[in-house]
């Protein structure tokens, strides 16, 4: 079982909004400098009203605020992600239903196919992860899952490696939908991508939580 970018992500978050802090402080102090010394060699027939002072404190301590608001906020995204990932640690090693390529090692895999509703025919295109074409079979006009056990018509098995599975709804021999279809699949690792939580599946595809239509413990 293997949790990507946990506790090194949110170290580094924190890192981050320490160093921001450390910055301003110190950008604070150097304005406050320059707006010393603007002060000292002012024109005395001109003077800078004291209003356009308060101005320019008002304006530096906006965007203070606002720059130190952004790096909570992405401390905080940061975290949210790492407790997502403890929460789908129990998603490992059980079997997620996607529409995605799925690995062949000799096991049948399970294809849960979803011909439209009008179709008179619903057939399963398998395509190697080259995309080219091995088998082609008809499916019922149902959502009833099917196996695919990997094995040509002499009798002989696929060699290891992804394959996808396309289901094609006609109708009268006219083309309904044609789309990949759902199959399930071993999710191996949870991982911490972009701000989002992956699930990495057997074979090292990769799919978004929420392309998951459905999980069920692996060998059912």
């Amino acid at each position: 079982m293997e949790i990507a970018q946990t506790t090194t992500t949110t170290a580094a978050s924190t890192t981050s909004v320490a160093d921001s802090s450390a910055a301003i402080t110190s950008d604070f102090e150097t304005f406050l400098q320059m707006l010393t010394v603007q002060m000292q060699n002012q024109d005395p027939l001109n003077p800078v009203d004291s209003t356009d002072y308060a101005t320019q404190l008002a304006t530096f301590s906006g965007v203070e605020q606002a720059v130190l608001t952004n790096d909570l906020l992405q401390a905080l995204s940061s975290q949210l992600v790492s407790s997502g990932l403890a929460d789908m640690a129990a998603w490992v090693g059980k079997e997620a239903r996607a529409a995605t390529p799925a690995y062949f090692d000799g096991t049948p895999i399970t294809i849960s196919p979803n011909p439209a509703l009008l179709a008179d025919n619903a057939e399963i295109v398998v395509h190697d992860e080259y995309g080219v074409e091995v088998q082609r079979f008809d499916v019922p006009i149902s959502a009833e899952p099917v196996e695919w056990a990997g094995v040509a018509p002499g009798g002989v098995a696929y060699p290891s490696g992804m394959y996808t599975f396309e289901l094609i709804s006609s109708l009268e021999g006219e083309i309904l939908t044609q789309e990949t279809a759902e199959v399930y699949s071993t999710v191996t690792e949870v991982r911490a991508q972009d701000g989002q939580t992956l699930l990495i599946l057997e074979g090292g595809s990769a799919i978004a939580t929420n392309q998951v239509s459905a999980l069920r413990d692996a060998g059912y």
